[in-house]
């Protein structure tokens, strides 16, 4: 099948559910469902050199962050910081909040749950997650964009939105 010159079943991007509102890229540029945890990765606020990589974790209902070398979020306390908070709000924006909710196996009880609702289900506590797994395959990932642009297969980026082309 082609499209606008373009070979739809030899292609290296896929068709992806359209974001359910527009993201913060600046904020939060990577969140992903993977591993059964809602993970990815925060800018701090104070430091541009630094960044979180926070996670909830199914199943066990706990929640972690820490910056890209291991080190504990100075926020991270009985219940979620601010970074997890921004992640899970822009995952909400990103994949829709019954989606999330679904995915982490949280029951949502109200007819109109919000993302209070999601923060409360994760009553594990915080655990200490390593961080190099997610902050690696996000560094990865943005190595990407320096490719120049071609029809060959890359299929690690099979969860990068395509432009166009795939509608």
């Amino acid at each position: 099948m082609e499209s606008e010159g373009f070979d739809v079943g030899r292609a290296s991007a896929v068709s992806v559910v359209p974001p359910a509102k527009p993201r913060k890229l600046a904020k939060v540029p990577f969140v992903e469902l993977a591993d059964g945890r809602l993970q990815g990765v925060v800018s701090s606020g104070s430091d541009i050199a630094r960044v979180y990589v926070s996670s909830f974790a199914a199943g066990t209902r706990t929640f972690s962050c820490g910056t890209n070398n291991n080190r504990p979020c100075g926020g991270l306390g009985g219940s979620p910081c601010k970074h997890l908070r921004a992640l899970l709000d822009e995952a909400v924006a990103q994949y829709g909040l019954r989606r999330i909710a679904d995915y982490l196996k949280i029951r949502l009880e109200d007819d109109e749950p919000s993302t209070f609702d999601l923060v409360r289900g994760f009553d594990g506590g915080p655990s200490r997650e390593q961080s190099g797994v997610v902050f690696n395959r996000f560094l990865r990932y943005l190595s990407y964009l320096e490719l120049p642009g071609a029809t060959a297969p890359l299929p690690e980026m099979h969860w990068f939105p395509a432009t166009g082309a795939m509608r």
